[in-house]
């Protein structure tokens, strides 16, 4: 329930600053305080690398699950997809056509698996409120997630190359921003309830793929090839978005690497690639991806917060003192818990 509050005012604050602007997160922070759209752009690409790696380890999840070959194998064929995706933009479009079935097929498998499962909803709903314990990695990690380096950023853009900006579009803007955290929200209450009505009814989960048991325990052998299925596709489109994200950050530094996006795309996919291969452990990649974000949340927060009171970055706009109010606050909460989480590994 924190990490939602916390994605909602963070993704709030950071949209409605540049569509607004009309202006992306690197040049704002550039105005805001000069230098800092390097910096920026630095934490936005490494943490979108970071993210990469482990979009890489859910396609190879993914892969496991329906074909049941090596993880580093279907991560390898993955990283070689994304790039054909890329690439021809045809394909990149039916994905995500194919992508939006996929992610209603799941939702509807989801409500079923809760269904059938029956998870103690009381108890969930009343450790909502007065929880035995806080984890302060779990929820950079699902903050880092959500809204995270380059992801609010990648939302914030495409409005703005979508031509929706200015005053005129902040409800379009509010809604948007809302709607996306409300709804990724409920399939982690659903994936969560399902998890904790399998673990109650005395099934246990397998650390080598944790969400594709729940779906087997709880859906037998078809759910856990539709969630094969699902984990792999949006895993792959969220190794492209990314890449192209991530590496649009880096235009600020040289203005000859506009002209090569493609090829810098490309070698960031292999380079993820590569490095999976590498390191292995999927899950542990996975979590440590959203871990990694949270850190960056705060600073980039931060300066889009110090942006919204310049003139010269959003002229007549007014952005409301309550929204501001609420951003610091999502800023030092993430600075205080990543700093808790930090200090944790390295006490131990």
């Amino acid at each position: 329930m924190l990490s939602v509050v916390l994605d909602i005012f963070a993704q709030l604050n950071v949209w409605r600053v540049l569509a607004v602007s009309g202006k992306r997160g690197q040049d704002v922070a550039n105005e805001t305080v000069p230098g800092s759209g390097y910096v920026l752009g630095v934490l936005v690409a490494a943490g979108g690398l970071v993210f990469n790696i482990g979009n890489l380890a859910g396609c190879g999840l993914g892969l496991n699950v329906l074909f049941d070959i090596p993880v580093a194998y279907g991560a390898a064929v993955s990283g070689l997809i994304a790039i054909g995706i890329f690439l021809f933009k045809e394909a990149g479009k039916a994905m995500d056509l194919f992508v939006k079935v996929l992610g209603l097929l799941m939702l509807a498998l989801l409500v079923y698996i809760v269904v059938v499962s029956r998870p103690p909803v009381a108890e969930a709903a009343y450790r909502s409120i007065l929880p035995l314990e806080i984890d302060a990695r779990a929820i950079v990690t699902l903050v880092g997630g959500t809204v995270g380096g380059y992801i609010t950023f990648a939302g914030a853009h495409r409005l703005i190359d979508a031509g929706i900006s200015g005053l005129g579009a902040l409800p379009e803007i509010n809604r948007g921003a809302v709607t996306g955290i409300m709804l990724t929200a409920l399939i982690r209450c659903l994936l969560f309830l399902a998890a904790f009505g399998v673990l109650a009814a005395g099934m246990t989960i397998d650390d080598a793929n944790p969400p594709a048991s729940v779906f087997q325990n709880a859906a037998g052998f078809v759910g856990y090839k539709i969630f094969g299925v699902v984990m792999w596709a949006a895993a792959i489109t969220s190794v492209v978005g990314a890449a192209f994200t991530s590496t649009s950050f880096l235009k600020t530094f040289r203005p000859w690497l506009a002209g090569r996006e493609r090829l810098i795309v490309v070698i960031f996919i292999a380079v993820s690639a590569f490095i999976f291969l590498f390191v292995g452990q999927p899950v542990a990649v996975l979590v440590w991806a959203g871990t990694v974000n949270g850190f960056i949340l705060p600073i980039g927060l931060a300066l889009i917060l110090l942006a919204s009171r310049r003139r010269s970055v959003v002229g007549e706009y007014r952005h409301p003192t309550w929204l501001t109010a609420a951003g610091w606050v999502v800023v030092a909460v993430m600075a205080f818990f990543s700093f808790q989480t930090v200090w944790a590994a390295v006490s131990k």
